[in-house]
């Protein structure tokens, strides 16, 4: 079975800006869209964690994701997440994902209730019916509590739309079990530390929320291990962005460290919507040193060849 739609390439889930009374700042959010389409990434996602979505209204969201895809206009992919606590809610999502002519949804399970894998296949399965879309799945049990098992993918199999997931689960196995046993479904890397494993293992696609302040670094990967095959050269870029997935995916602030990278390049994040608090001085300086040498290594390392 062929998917509806190829994943192909770096993704970023954008952060939101905010003013200092936490209003949305769309100049800045229009600048950070306009850096990282010259940049060369190739998806851009509206509505995912990284954008703070769990501190934000439907109405938000969708606000959002229209401003986003009138900004776009048709340069790269566009997707909406459709994650929320509601199915209604998600619905919601869908439906005006399908209205604004996204090119797909972002589908997670639904957080804190922890359904089982039927019920959460056929939650999935009422999204995809309002949006019929493509969709990318995104299993994130150390957000939802909930795994999307071997019996959810077969249950959402049903559907042509569920075509592509971004694993973050952080297991190695289960990129092994959906390279193996799901090659009708295209393997994402969704947990950044594991970015070399994944393309070794054949997946065409990263969700990285630190492309939106190094998105030529994060792109530099890919072309080096997916476009190239060298994963010689992959290793050696890996090697040098590993302190800043350490920082990532084990520093506790994820959200906070993304929207200081994206002020290094000049624009304004504003404040993280509560309960979030921004970063101190020593996190700031160590993700300043981080970034200084990375970008440095990478591009040498991009210069040899």
């Amino acid at each position: 079975m062929n998917p509806v739609m190829r994943f192909d390439g770096i993704y970023t889930p954008l952060v939101t800006p905010f003013n200092a009374d936490e209003g949305i700042d769309f100049a800045s959010l229009e600048a950070i869209i306009e850096m990282l389409i010259e940049s060369g990434v190739h998806g851009l996602i509206s509505g995912g964690s990284t954008g703070e979505n769990y501190a934000q209204t439907v109405e938000d969201r969708l606000e959002l994701a229209r401003f986003t895809h009138r900004q776009i206009q048709g340069r790269v992919q566009f997707i909406v997440g459709t994650g929320a606590m509601l199915t209604a809610d998600s619905i919601s999502l869908a439906s005006g994902a399908k209205d604004m002519g996204a090119d797909a949804i972002l589908l997670a399970s639904p957080p804190y209730a922890v359904p089982t894998e039927r019920e959460n296949a056929l939650n999935a399965l009422e999204i995809d019916k309002a949006a019929n879309l493509p969709i990318m799945l995104y299993n994130y049990p150390g957000r939802t509590g909930t795994m999307m098992g071997n019996e959810f993918l077969d249950r959402v199999g049903r559907s042509r739309n569920f075509c592509g997931i971004k694993e973050s689960s952080g297991d190695i196995n289960r990129v092994h079990t959906l390279a193996r046993d799901y090659p009708h479904i295209q393997l994402g890397c969704g947990m950044d530390d594991q970015a070399l494993e994944f393309f070794a293992w054949g997946a065409p696609f990263w969700v990285c929320g630190g492309s939106n302040f190094l998105p030529r670094e994060h792109l530099a990967l890919y072309r080096a291990c997916v476009i190239d095959g060298d994963f010689v050269k992959g290793r050696r870029i890996m090697s040098a962005m590993l302190p800043l997935m350490n920082v990532l995916e084990q520093g506790g602030k994820f959200v906070q460290t993304i929207k200081y990278g994206v002020t290094l390049l000049g624009i304004e994040t504003g404040a993280i919507r509560r309960p979030l608090k921004g970063l101190n001085k020593d996190d700031k300086r160590a993700l300043e040193q981080v970034v200084r040498i990375l970008r440095k290594t990478i591009a040498d390392i991009v210069a040899e060849s």
